[in-house]
């Protein structure tokens, strides 16, 4: 093979010389670290969506007039439903949360609760990419992806964008897709089991053999791409390779939660040696977030409705699900901000949509979709702990004080980050996007 690379009219030692040195060819690292356009609050996000649209008059948004009004008319087709849940008030702030969430109670004091959030679609599909890339109707890429996009990666051993998904949410890969720009930048997907990311062991037989190997790769990779340096494509597909490189080190002792302490693992509610749950996705994030990863998402639920939070029929479905999240989250506030790190850290609680006040029937245990408005909350990264932001009306139908859209949601997690939503664009197709389309005004009453 070296005889014929040498009569092929390669230069032999400059070859190997570029394969000792790693061969960087000048291309730009797609995944290097940026800076923002102003001093941040923020440097990574810890997003956590809830599959199916979680109720707001059972959760986050406490309605007395509804309750009152259980079971009375609204008109001939639909009736007042209360909320099956009582509500608690919390901390020095005394934001009410429901009885389901106790844990998440117990931190209220940390948290932004926005009580009048919307969304552009009613719809699992279109409201979760809503949420997601700001468009319900055309692929556009993830707020992970502009994240990436935006800041690059602390650690170049581990990707930028990382999703903590045991199940595909409404929308499948989409919603952590990077469409038009550099598939770099698309969420790397984690299933929790023995092997959360497939194939990190080393096929070859020695580490030196692979390092060999690799060299040799790389230098045929840099001299492929430098007839190329247009290709976008091709130089993320060159830097993909380095990051699962380096992923072999890293990965494998980022998701070894073994040498958690057990007042750790009791603090999350998991137990020595599990992957199920959202408590052993918690307690990942936090091990992510603290090795540089920008951008970690949570995702709770897939698309069966007998696991996730759609209760079309039974509400009681919820006495189920919210254990498995409350304590995990309330747990993943406290161990942040013990270690120093919910100062630039962000961590949203979001879902779709919320849930219908009003029934078919008085006797439905249910709620149907629910758009105009519904509960979010936020902490860390410079929002204002303790806050109750925005309102519904007496009955939880429509917004009644300072709406937050999805693009206001949006606009001002990147202003936390340092951005400008206007400036963060990218050329697409002969013009400028946006995560936030044409839309987003950044919610200064959510800052602190």
């Amino acid at each position: 093979m070296i005889r014929s690379l040498a009569a092929g009219g390669l230069l032999l030692p400059g070859c190997l010389s570029e394969m000792l040195q790693g061969a960087t060819g000048g291309v730009e690292n797609p995944l290097a670290p940026k800076a923002p356009h102003f001093p941040a609050k923020a440097k990574r996000v810890i997003f956590m969506f809830m599959t199916g649209g979680v109720s707001h008059v059972d959760t986050f948004d406490p309605k007395p007039v509804l309750n009152a009004s259980h079971g009375k008319p609204k008109n001939a087709k639909s009736f007042y439903k209360g909320a099956d849940w009582k509500f608690q008030r919390y901390g020095k702030s005394g934001i009410e949360v429901s009885d389901l969430f106790p844990h998440m109670g117990s931190v209220v004091d940390d948290l932004c609760v926005i009580r009048s959030m919307k969304n552009i679609n009613g719809d699992h599909f279109g409201a979760t990419i809503g949420i997601h890339t700001g468009s319900a109707t055309f692929n556009r890429p993830s707020i992970g992806s502009w994240v990436s996009y935006g800041l690059g990666t602390e650690n170049q051993n581990m990707p930028s964008f990382v999703v903590i998904a045991p199940q595909l949410p409404y929308a499948g890969g989409q919603v952590w897709g990077s469409d038009f720009l550099p598939v770099l930048h698309q969420g790397t997907r984690i299933i929790p089991g023995p092997e959360p990311i497939s194939n990190m062991k080393r096929r070859a037989a020695t580490p030196e053999l692979q390092t060999t190997e690799l060299q040799l790769t790389e230098y045929f990779n840099r001299n492929h791409l430098a007839t190329r340096e247009t290709d976008s494509n091709l130089a993320a597909r060159v830097k993909s390779f380095e990051t699962a490189f380096g992923m072999q080190k890293e990965a494998p002792e980022a998701f070894d939660l073994s040498k958690e302490s057990e007042a750790t693992l009791k603090e999350y509610g998991l137990e020595r040696g599990s992957t199920k749950g959202f408590a052993w996705q918690c307690l990942a994030a936090r091990r992510l977030a603290e090795r540089g990863v920008r951008f970690v998402e949570l995702i709770d639920g897939g698309t069966s409705i007998d696991n996730n939070w759609d209760a079309h029929a039974y509400m009681p479905v919820y006495n189920r699900l919210a254990p498995n999240v409350d304590r995990p989250i309330a747990a993943l506030i406290r161990d942040l901000k013990s270690r120093g790190m919910l100062d630039d850290t962000i961590v949203v609680w979001t879902t779709e949509f919320g849930r219908t006040p009003t029934v078919p029937d008085p006797s439905a245990e249910g709620r149907g979709h629910h758009s105009a408005v519904y509960s979010t909350w936020l902490a860390g990264g410079g929002f204002a702990g303790g806050k109750v932001y925005g309102e519904s009306d007496d009955l939880g139908e429509q917004v009644a004080r300072d709406a937050v859209t999805v693009h206001d949601l949006q606009a001002t997690i990147l202003n936390q980050l340092g951005f400008d939503h206007t400036r963060l664009t990218y050329r697409h197709a002969g013009r400028d996007y946006r995560l936030t389309d044409v839309h987003g005004t950044v919610m200064k009453g959510l800052l602190a």
